[in-house]
């Protein structure tokens, strides 16, 4: 499915904040709020858009440490079995598979350096993994929540 100029900035709007009225919404493109409204009721029930959240700074919930975790699996391990390894661990924030030598890269949150360590050093021991990789985040630079500005 690909969305139309209003769609996109209707979801564009949304994603810088989902508690924005229709109204407001609608005046920044042009549109009622009951037009807005039954746009993203559209949306929604195509799956265009899949929900609505909040964003939390993690050092707020006492996450303090960031890293980046490779993992190298054992052969012809399937990505259903990676995501369902790494589902248990409350500390992984995203995976997904890669191209290159990893089969996938794992963002972890974690309470400081020493947690960082005891998540890769459990995440290292599952059956379907060979070898990791890590590396730390000093200062995220830019994080986008959305794939581009409104037109």
């Amino acid at each position: 499915m690909r969305l139309n100029d209003l769609d996109e900035r209707i979801v564009h709007a949304l994603a810088e904040d989902a508690r924005r009225s229709y109204a407001d919404i609608g005046a920044l493109i042009g549109l009622s709020a009951p037009a807005v409204k039954r746009r993203v009721d559209r949306l929604r029930a195509e799956g265009a858009i899949t929900g609505f959240t909040v964003r939390v700074d993690p050092a707020a919930l006492g996450w303090q440490t960031e890293g980046f975790i490779e993992i190298y699996c054992s052969r012809n391990t399937a990505p259903e079995a990676i995501k369902q390894g790494l589902a248990a661990y409350p500390e992984v924030a995203s995976a997904s598979t890669v191209t290159g030598d990893a089969d996938a890269i794992v963002q972890v949150f974690a309470a400081d350096m020493r947690h960082f360590e005891q998540v890769l050093e459990r995440i290292a021991g599952e059956p379907y993994v060979e070898r990791t990789k890590s590396v730390l985040v000093l200062s995220p630079l830019l994080r986008r929540y959305s794939s581009a500005p409104p037109a």
